[in-house]
């Protein structure tokens, strides 16, 4: 999914032209500011719970933790690079990442 751009230690922020290029690959996901939002409907309470898990594990080896919202069977997630303030390659490997692990769960 791209390689990550680091300036001095940190992320880059991406310019509003690549961010909509790298949202043209997840079609799924919207930008809302600087995030990337999207929701899942899982099939019920329980399985949506263990996707978080899943994710969660993802977003800690990534040492990228998005906003997790859980709504019965929608669980919602929003990414941004806070350090960045706004949106970085970061985001978008870590959405396509989530996205696999829903398709794969």
């Amino acid at each position: 999914m791209g390689d990550l751009r680091v300036l001095n230690g940190a992320m880059a922020r991406l310019p509003d032209d690549q961010v909509t290029t790298r949202l043209a690959e997840l079609p799924e996901w919207e930008r809302q500011g600087d995030e990337i939002v999207r929701s899942y409907q899982a099939p019920s309470f329980l399985e949506g719970v263990a996707f978080v898990s899943r994710l969660a594990e993802l977003a800690e080896a990534a040492n990228h933790h998005p906003d997790i919202d859980i709504r019965w069977r929608t669980v919602r997630i929003a990414l941004t690079t806070h350090d960045d303030g706004g949106l970085s390659d970061k985001d978008f490997v870590l959405a396509g990442q989530i996205d696999a692990t829903f398709t794969a769960g």
